[in-house]
C-alpha cells in the first residue's frame, strides 16, 4: 500500500493521505470540481465567523481524559495488505501493509475508516483497545469521499459504536479531540479547536470533498480513518489528510465531515455502493458571488445543456449559489437522474438552462 501524496496546486504545500504504509508515493490530481481534477486551481474557503451553530468545547464539556476513557474502546486499528507480483523469478509475490485508525459504527461489527486505507487491500485486520484483532471484510467504500465500512467479525464485548454528531452544528472555535494510531502507536490521543470550516479537500479520485473540517489537532500517518470527536464525546469527522511542507504535522489537518460519513455509510450498508450526481463543470467561486465556469467535459450533462466555460451559476432550482463550494453541495444532495434548473451569467445577461444530471464516473 502507499501513501497517496497530493501536491494542491498551491506550491510548495502539500496534501497528504494519512496511511502509514511501506512502498512509494503515488501521486493523485488536484481540484475535483464538479467533473473531474484539473491542473488550474485549488479552492480552499475560508468560513464565516457565523457558520453553524456553537457546539460545547473542552473548557464546557469533558474533559480530554474523560472523552478519551469514553471513546478509545471504540476506536481500532486498521491493518490493511496487499499481494502483488513481484520482478522476482520463480513467481514470487510481494506483499505491502498499510496502517490506519478507524471506529465501531454499529452493534454489528460494522467499522468505519478512510477508503484510501484499505483500497487494494487482500485481507484486513482490525485491533481493538484490548490488543485483540480480527479479520474483517470491506462491505464498500467510496472514494469520491474516502469513505469506507468494514464488517470486523468480533465479540459483542469488543464492540463499543460512537455516536455520529451533526457536523452541521460545529464552530470555528470548538475543542476537538483525535484518537488513532499514528505510526502505529496505537490509541494516540491529541486535542485541539476547530480551525475552519467549509474547507474543499480532494478524494482519492480527485474529485473536491466539500466542508470538510480543518483542525490544529496533531494527526500523522496512521491517524487515517479515525475519529475527530466533539466536546461531547461524539464524531464529528473522520481525520484524512494534512497540509504540510515536512510531511508530518503542522497543525494544519482535515477531517471528512460526519454528515458526510452518515450519508455514505449508511448507503453503502444498504447496497455496497455510492453514487454521485454529476454535473460535468471545472469551477471557482466568482468574485461577484455563484460558481464561475472554468471547463466543461464533453459529452456531459452540462456540455449537453449548453452551459459554457466563462459562465457564472448563481442558482439551483431557485436557490442562490454564493460560491463553487455552496455549487458543489447543492449537486451532492441531489441523485443521478434529477432534473435541474440552472440559472446562469453570461456576457451581462442571465440565462436559464435545464439538465439531467448523470453518475459521477469513478
Amino acid at each position: 500500500m502507499a501513501i497517496v501524496q497530493t501536491v494542491r496546486r498551491i506550491t510548495p504545500l502539500i496534501v497528504l493521505f494519512l496511511t502509514g504504509v511501506a512502498g512509494a508515493a503515488v501521486g493523485v490530481g488536484t481540484y475535483a470540481g464538479l467533473g473531474g481534477h484539473t491542473t488550474t486551481t485549488t479552492v480552499v474557503r475560508e468560513a464565516s465567523g457565523t457558520t453553524g451553530k456553537p457546539t460545547s468545547n473542552t473548557s464546557d464539556g469533558l474533559s480530554v481524559n474523560e472523552i478519551y476513557r469514553r471513546t478509545a474502546p471504540g476506536v481500532v486499528e486498521v491493518t490493511s495488505r496487499q499481494t502483488s507480483a513481484s520482478q522476482f523469478p520463480f513467481g514470487r509475490s510481494q506483499e505491502s501493509v498499510g496502517q490506519g485508525s478507524g471506529f465501531v459504527y454499529d452493534s454489528s461489527g460494522h467499522v468505519v475508516t478512510n477508503e484510501h486505507v484499505v483500497d487494494g487491500a487482500s485481507s484486513v485486520t482490525v485491533k481493538f483497545q484490548s490488543g485483540k484483532s480480527y479479520s474483517a471484510k470491506v462491505v464498500g467504500k467510496d472514494s469520491s469521499t474516502d469513505v469506507a465500512v468494514l464488517k470486523v467479525n468480533a465479540p459483542s464485548s469488543e464492540l463499543h459504536p460512537l455516536t455520529l454528531a451533526d457536523s452541521g452544528n460545529v464552530a470555528v472555535g470548538d475543542g476537538v479531540v483525535a484518537i488513532g494510531s499514528p505510526f502505529g502507536l496505537e490509541n494516540s490521543v491529541t486535542s485541539g479547536i476547530v480551525s475552519a470550516l467549509h474547507r474543499s479537500i480532494d478524494s482519492p479520485n480527485g474529485f473536491s470533498i466539500p466542508d470538510a473540517i480543518q483542525t490544529d489537532a496533531a494527526i500523522n500517518h496512521g491517524n487515517s480513518g479515525g475519529p475527530l470527536l466533539d466536546a461531547s464525546g461524539n464524531v464529528i469527522g473522520i481525520t484524512s489528510q494534512i497540509e504540510s511542507d515536512s510531511g508530518g504535522n503542522d497543525g494544519v489537518g482535515f477531517a471528512v465531515p460526519s454528515n458526510t460519513v452518515r450519508s455514505v455509510a449508511s448507503q453503502l450498508l444498504a447496497t455496497g455502493k455510492v453514487q454521485h450526481a454529476y454535473l460535468g463543470v471545472e469551477i471557482t467561486s466568482a468574485a461577484a458571488g455563484g460558481a464561475r465556469v472554468a471547463s466543461v467535459r464533453p459529452g456531459t450533462p452540462a456540455a449537453k445543456a449548453g452551459i459554457q466555460a466563462g459562465d457564472v451559476i448563481t442558482k439551483v432550482n431557485g436557490t442562490s449559489i454564493g460560491s463553487s463550494n455552496e455549487l458543489q453541495q447543492a449537486i451532492d444532495a441531489l441523485k443521478p437522474g434529477d432534473k435541474i434548473t440552472l440559472e446562469i451569467r453570461r456576457g451581462g445577461t442571465t440565462k436559464t438552462v435545464h439538465a439531467t444530471l448523470g453518475a459521477r464516473p469513478s
